[in-house]
């Protein structure tokens, strides 16, 4: 914690959380357990973002291709999502954090959906953290729904053509009450961000590790906070423009 500059923080951390089953594979365990050692991770991780004051911290949790899995994995993982709710919903609470969530929604099992519903809803007034949840989320459909409604918004005529600019489509995202993320880990040793908030990471800095997601923890989240901190973040400008 004494490398980290509490001025400095990423406002916004997203989370690819990779690798739940080769961690289990390693192990000699079901793919099952491996997912269930991701959720242990999770507490740790949002703990510890809570603890060192970051803003929001998005989790990719389940995208639209994640459907194409085994329908067993599929259903033990909805599972999962209820169960961590359930259990963590008092400590949210506690914590001041609030739960939101991004994706199409109304594809989740119905009572995952309304377990969701309801801890988004208990949660709403908490002001010290955004805990925000993509389920069922793929970026390319994001910015195509967008663009869906931005189209039905122009033919109705609540918006003309040149009215349209990047902050105008930022309003029509999942995300439009949320910063664009500062940082993107990603575990598991991957180099891509597979369809992962593709129009919000036109700025990100990333951060990839060979670490599997269960046995990542707050050292190396200050880790790669601390690297972000090395950056220079130019945004298309020169270094001497920023001094």
């Amino acid at each position: 914690m004494n490398k980290i500059d509490p001025n400095k923080l990423p406002r916004h951390i997203a989370i690819i959380m990779d690798g739940n089953g080769r961690w289990a594979k390693s192990h000699t365990f079901g793919r099952i357990t491996g997912h269930k050692q991701g959720a242990k991770a999770v507490r740790v991780v949002v703990t510890a973002c809570r603890k060192i004051g970051i803003d929001v911290l998005t989790l990719y949790a389940f995208s639209m291709e994640n459907w194409f899995r085994p329908k067993e994995e599929v259903l033990s993982l909805m599972n999962l999502l209820k169960e961590y709710l359930e259990k963590e919903e008092d400590e949210m609470m506690e914590q001041g954090i609030r739960l939101t969530a991004v994706g199409k929604l109304d594809s989740l099992d119905k009572k995952v959906l309304e377990q969701l519903h309801n801890t988004m809803k208990k949660t709403s007034k908490n002001t010290k953290m955004v805990l925000n949840l993509a389920l069922s989320y793929g970026g390319r459909e994001e910015i195509a729904m967008a663009a869906r409604h931005i189209l039905m918004d122009g033919l109705s005529g609540k918006i003309k053509p040149g009215d349209i600019n990047e902050q105008t489509v930022e309003q029509y995202l999942y995300t439009k009450d949320l910063p664009d993320p500062d940082l993107l880990i990603r575990t598991g040793g991957e180099w891509r961000i597979s369809n992962f908030l593709l129009y919000q990471m036109a700025y990100t800095e990333f951060y990839f590790t060979k670490t599997l997601w269960p046995d990542f923890g707050e050292e190396e989240l200050l880790e790669a906070i601390t690297q972000f901190q090395r950056r220079e973040r130019r945004f298309g400008r020169i270094s001497e423009q920023l001094r």
